[in-house]
C-alpha cells in the first residue's frame, strides 16, 4: 500500500491552482482558485520572485473564503516561456504552486 502524503508544517497549508496552466498567449486571464488550509482568508496572490516584472498583472480577488478562494489576473505581455511560482497568503496560511508559460 502506498503511505500517504505527510500533512504540510502549519503555516504552509493552503493549496492554489492556477488554470489555465499552462497559459499560450501574453495578456491571457487566469484563474486563481484554491483554499486556505485552515487560513483566515485569501489577503493576497503573488506571482514570480522578481516585484518589478511580476509574471501575473491586475491581480484581483474575487472571493476570499477560506473555504474556496478565487482570484482573476492576466498575463504580463512581457512574460516569455518558462515556470514561475504563484503564492497566496491566507492570513496564516500559504501556498503556492507552479505556472508554466508557452507564449
Amino acid at each position: 500500500a502506498a503511505a500517504a502524503a505527510p500533512r504540510p508544517p502549519k503555516g504552509a497549508r493552503a493549496v492554489v491552482q492556477v488554470s489555465p496552466n499552462p497559459t499560450t498567449e501574453r495578456g491571457q486571464e487566469v484563474t486563481i482558485t484554491g483554499h486556505c488550509g485552515g487560513g483566515k482568508g485569501l489577503k493576497a496572490v503573488i506571482a514570480g520572485v522578481d516585484m518589478k516584472n511580476p509574471v501575473l498583472q491586475n491581480i484581483r480577488i474575487v472571493k476570499d473564503d477560506p473555504k474556496g478562494f478565487v482570484a482573476k489576473a492576466t498575463l504580463s505581455p512581457r512574460i516569455g516561456n518558462g515556470v514561475g511560482p504563484v503564492f497566496v497568503d491566507c492570513g496564516g496560511e500559504a501556498g503556492v504552486t507552479l505556472l508554466v508559460t508557452h507564449v
